[in-house]
């Protein structure tokens, strides 16, 4: 069984409970070990960073430290967690320097030390590459049969942050929709931002960018769009209304995370798959 420490991020386990309820359920069918890291922290959210970028490296390390402490890399179901901890993780096995002043205000402060050698992954990433799509193909019990489109989002595509998926036009997440018996539908925005971070300061342009993401899927068929980070959940499903009203753009689309896409193709949670695709064939694409 592949074990790795397990990374909630800053929604799952705060507005998202439903990644809770799929992902322990999908793992353990999928032969993944999710450790608890106990005293896990926020990655930042890429909001401390901008007053802050050396508070933000320490709050990353203190995370780092305690993987290590695990004995086993980082797993995330959030693109922007996954985007911080790449981010920051590069930063400091990159300079030696960085790593030991990070390490002089982590010690003094948690007693912790990040000594550099774990690395930390998307959860799309281990579906598709050690678990791979054959083994989760045969494990599929209650196919998709749905057109559906995958939200990568912006934070984890970047060159080495996104596995060996292409960063530019990544196709992963169609790869895995066809395996769980779904219509992968590719459309332009996929990899856009939808400005999650700064959703509380710059409301109408957040909407704007939110609203093309939602319209783009629609308009290309999709029946469903299945997101891949958390954070930017709340845009795409909880402000469709107000993305429509700030550009009078079509976006009623049903959303869902990536662990209850899987999970709900391996059997988990019947009666809320049957409730979603009715959802899907009434306003879907």
């Amino acid at each position: 069984m592949a074990k790795y420490s397990y990374y909630p991020g800053n929604a799952a386990r705060q507005s998202c409970l439903e990644v809770e309820d799929t992902i322990q359920p999908m793992s353990s069918s999928l032969g993944i070990q999710l450790i608890e890291m106990p005293g896990y922290s926020s990655d930042g959210g890429d909001v401390i960073k901008q007053s802050n970028k050396f508070l933000q490296l320490v709050l990353n390390a203190r995370n780092f430290a305690i993987a290590e402490e695990n004995g086993h890399d980082i797993i995330t179901a959030c693109a922007s967690a996954h985007g911080n901890m790449s981010d920051a993780l590069h930063r400091l096995q990159s300079d030696a320097g960085l790593l030991a002043e990070v390490n002089t205000t982590l010690e003094k402060t948690t007693g912790k030390i990040f000594s550099g050698e774990i690395q930390t992954h998307h959860l799309l990433h281990i579906l598709v590459e050690d678990i791979g799509l054959d083994t989760i193909r045969s494990k599929v019990t209650n196919p998709l049969d749905m057109k559906v489109a995958g939200y990568y989002g912006s934070m984890m595509q970047r060159e080495g942050f996104c596995a060996n998926d292409d960063p530019f036009n990544p196709s992963y997440f169609e790869q895995l929709i066809e395996a769980l018996g779904g219509t992968p539908v590719d459309y332009q925005s996929k990899t856009a931002s939808v400005g999650a971070p700064s959703l509380l300061t710059l409301d109408k342009p957040v909407m704007q960018m939110t609203a093309k993401v939602l319209s783009q899927a629609k308009a290309a068929g999709a029946q469903l769009l299945v997101s891949a980070c958390t954070l930017s959940h709340a845009n795409l499903d909880s402000y469709q209304n107000k993305a429509r009203k700030h550009t009078g753009k079509d976006t009623n689309l049903p959303v869902i995370h990536l662990s209850e896409l899987v999970a709900f193709a391996l059997g988990y949670h019947v009666d809320r798959f049957a409730q979603l695709r009715t959802r899907a064939l009434v306003i879907g694409g």
